[in-house]
């Protein structure tokens, strides 16, 4: 496959979620060359997908994108050949991209914890249930249990039941103390108080357990009960649905490949979300999550930093503090308890892409072993799901991360097969 489209560009920002939109908008405000390149053809990402109401936060920054003058491209980023270019796929072939400066706006994914029956048709995580609703799949009289920790379980739960499903329970693993002490930090954020009460108000009459957390989902073709242990007793609930998911893990294998230092999980960035390589910036929950408010704040910052408005930048910090303190509160609060490490048995498996189980797992010493040893990580999600889970389960760090960073088809690995630079992952999703 030839690389024919090769655009260039002053400012190249990969993600289109809104830390990524806002890094454009302000970016293209101020006269630069600027590109956006999401691997979804609508922008918005999993927060905003399919927000368009007037008057919205989506629509807004949806407008002044269009305005700004910035160049909407769709493709999945999987390689730097050589610095200032990525690689990028997409269904009409590869795309060259060239950039002087770089912000990196990946996102977030769901954190799963394996447990038996988690792989069951039906069981899924919490925002991808939410998204697949969006994208059409009825859930109307559907019993959906959602489980697991942090913000995203009421917006789901209140999405799914507005969609007409049953919400039998919403069952959180933080405990009612560490609940608590966050109701109070939310005095600071008064928008935070009202998203709270919509919420509430919308999830009106649905159960919430604290202190809880699923031990088990069974069923023959599908799912069709779940077991939460609610301070140490046993309920089983029936259900078509288990939305599961343990708070977000950041997606830092792109600015892992380019060299980008990383602290506690997270990308390491100066007050100008500036990362420790030269040029390239980074901003959203790369950095550590935190929301959207804060990620549109630090994609502003981003943005204007990138085309040297450091005044203008400069002026959002406040801004961006307050509620960094607030993501600070977050991670305290939805931390994993201890408990959840002994949910796997012996035959459970925890990297679903190799069918490699927990007691096949918990005979290495760490991440290098096991990979080589059982393939474990080596499949088409390339560690994202089991590689998160064997981090909290066994303390291990994945320790790189190789090129192609996405399964890519046979004829974009060719098109790249003269770099020398290359080094093939054994899986290159060509299957």
């Amino acid at each position: 496959m030839s690389r024919t489209v090769r655009p260039r560009f002053d400012i190249l920002v990969v993600g289109g979620g809104p830390a990524g939109m806002a890094a454009a908008t302000r970016a293209g405000e101020h006269g630069q060359k600027v590109g956006i390149i999401d691997d979804n053809a609508t922008l918005g990402g999993q927060i905003w997908r399919g927000e368009s109401e007037a008057g919205s936060a989506a629509s807004r920054w949806g407008e002044r994108l269009r305005s700004s003058g910035a160049m909407v491209l769709c493709g999945r980023v999987f390689h730097q050949p050589e610095p200032r270019i990525l690689l990028a796929e997409n269904d009409d072939g590869l795309q060259e991209l060239h950039y002087e400066k770089l912000i990196l706006a990946t996102g977030a994914r769901e954190r799963f914890l394996p447990f038996p029956g988690w792989t069951l048709p039906n069981v899924m995580g919490a925002g991808g249930l939410q998204a697949m609703v969006k994208c059409g799949l009825p859930v109307r009289g559907k019993r959906v249990v959602v489980a697991g920790t942090g913000p995203l379980l009421l917006a789901v739960a209140a999405y799914l039941r507005k969609h007409g499903a049953e919400i039998p329970i919403i069952s959180e693993q933080a405990s009612w103390m560490s609940l608590a002490r966050f109701s109070v930090m939310l005095f600071a954020q008064p928008s935070k108080i009202v998203q709270g009460l919509q919420l509430k108000r919308q999830l009106a009459g649905t159960r919430f357990c604290a202190k809880s957390w699923p031990v088990a989902a069974s069923g023959r073709a599908t799912v069709e009960t779940v077991t939460i242990s609610r301070s140490r007793r046993m309920e089983t609930i029936p259900c078509d649905y288990l939305a599961c998911g343990f708070h977000l893990v950041p997606n830092i294998e792109l600015p892992l490949l380019l060299g980008c230092q990383i602290h506690d999980g997270c990308v390491k960035v100066d007050d100008f979300q500036r990362t420790t390589v030269a040029d390239i910036f980074c901003a959203g929950e790369p950095t550590g999550i935190g929301g959207v408010e804060l990620a549109l704040v630090e994609g502003e910052v981003a943005g204007l930093a990138a085309a040297g408005r450091i005044a203008e930048a400069s002026s959002l910090f406040g801004k961006r503090e307050r509620l960094r303190r607030f993501a600070r509160s977050l991670d305290r609060t939805f931390r994993l308890r201890s408990e959840l490490r002994s949910l796997s048995l012996p035959e459970t498996i925890v990297c679903r892409c190799e069918d490699v189980r927990y007691s096949r797992l918990r005979e290495h010493s760490g991440w290098r072993a096991a990979k080589l040893q059982t393939r474990c990580g080596m499949g088409p999600c390339q560690a994202r799901i089991c590689g998160p889970a064997t981090q909290f389960l066994f303390r291990w760090n994945p320790d790189s991360v190789r090129p192609p960073i996405f399964p890519v088809r046979v004829e974009s690995m060719a098109g790249v097969a003269g770099d020398a630079n290359l080094e093939l992952c054994e899986t290159t999703g060509g299957r």
